[in-house]
Parts: structure tokens; C-alpha cells; sequence
């Protein structure tokens, strides 16, 4: 369980952020205010309480911050994990038993805000890696490189903006089979041109989730 939601019973939304939903075209998305209120506007008009999607979408929602969009490179619009669209507070839990790989607050606008780096290493598969992005500056305290976690232990909340890195509050959930090397911070998102290399590390978080739809 990775939030206390069950998405075999509870009633969840499938949220659309690429250029094929016309609702974005007339949104300032660049005030997180109004951005917050269409997010939650849509769960509570489908009678909801978390909204799901994203994973390998090629979204237009990125163009409201310059963190991903440097002038001399290809924006990066192409969405690595899913995302939990939920109230701030709602806790987040460990999926599987792991240690901290590393943690760090990634304050800038449009970031991962506080972000949680989890290992898993007793897989067949291999080493996994999760990532746990826009949580709540709580969530970071008391951690510790190597510090163990068990399948269902609490490791924090999801963040209220802006110090969830300035997003309507959700959980950022991505999964990666190397780290290239960094430490409390992974691309979230990649350009076009990158898509293929980084979907090759960053399988499906829906593998471990199992939502249907998605």
C-alpha cells in the first residue's frame, strides 16, 4: 500500500496533463492557486478523493517553471512516474521493505520539494530504486542514509504547497533501476529525445501498483 487508498474499491479519477486536454490551454498554470483549485475541482465533480496518471505521458504542464526548460536544451516534458493527486497530509507508505538511499528538499520552483530515495535490494529483479517527490519537510526529519523501512511503515505525508516545490499537493511515485550516480534527486521528467534511454531505468510504477486504466 503505498497511500490508504484501495484502487481495487475506492473510486479514483484518471487525470489528463498532455496538450490533448483543452482545459489547459486556459489555465494560468504558473499560480499554483489556480492550478490546486482545477485539480481538486476535478476529483470532488467526479467524487473522488485521488486523481492517478502520468507515466511516460508528454505533458504541457511543465512549461510553468524554467527548472525545466533550459534555453540551450529541449525542454523536458515527457513524465517519468504517476502521480497521487491527494490532500496534503495524506501519509505516504513504504510499498516494500527498503533502506534510505538518500534524501534531500529540492526547493525550487516546480521541483520535487522534500524528496525521499529508497533501496530495495532482495529482488529478483535486481536492484530497484523508488522515488517519492512533493512531500512535506517532516517527512525528512529523523532520516538517515541506510535507515530500514518495512512494507507499510509510514515515511511522511504529501506536502502542501508551496513547500511540496510549489505544486497542487500530490505524490510524485517513480520507480529506477540505476542512479546514475546522483543522490536525493532523479529527472522526473526527460525530453523527447531522451525518452527511450530513460523509460529503459524508469519501468512502470503501475507494475508494483496494479490501478487498472492506467
Amino acid at each position: 500500500m503505498l497511500l490508504p487508498f484501495d484502487f481495487r474499491k475506492d473510486p479514483y479519477l484518471i487525470l489528463d496533463f498532455s496538450a490533448t486536454n483543452p482545459d489547459l490551454a486556459s489555465l494560468n498554470l504558473t499560480d499554483t492557486a489556480v492550478f490546486t483549485d482545477y485539480v481538486f475541482s476535478k476529483l470532488k465533480a467526479a467524487g473522488v478523493q485521488v486523481g492517478v496518471g502520468g507515466y511516460n505521458e508528454h505533458r504541457v504542464i511543465y512549461r510553468r517553471s524554467p527548472h525545466f526548460n533550459d534555453a540551450e536544451a529541449e525542454p523536458r516534458e515527457i513524465h517519468l512516474g504517476i502521480d497521487l493527486w491527494a490532500n496534503a497530509g495524506t501519509p505516504v507508505f513504504a510499498p516494500l521493505d527498503g533502506i534510505v538511499h538518500s534524501f534531500q528538499d529540492n526547493a525550487h520552483f516546480g521541483d520535487y520539494g522534500p524528496t525521499i530515495i529508497l533501496e530495495h535490494h532482495d529482488l529478483a529483479s535486481g536492484p530497484l530504486y523508488t522515488l517519492y517527490g512533493h512531500m512535506t519537510r517532516q517527512s525528512l526529519e529523523g532520516l538517515y542514509e541506510g535507515k530500514s523501512f518495512n512494507a507499510g511503515d509510514k515515511l511522511g505525508e504529501i506536502g502542501p504547497y508551496p513547500e511540496n516545490g510549489d505544486w497542487p499537493p500530490h505524490l510524485h511515485f517513480q520507480l529506477m533501476t540505476d542512479m546514475l550516480g546522483l543522490k536525493g534527486d532523479f529527472p522526473g521528467v526527460c525530453s523527447v529525445a531522451d525518452r527511450a534511454k530513460f523509460l529503459a531505468i524508469c519501468p512502470n510504477p503501475n507494475e508494483l501498483l496494479q490501478i487498472d486504466g492506467l
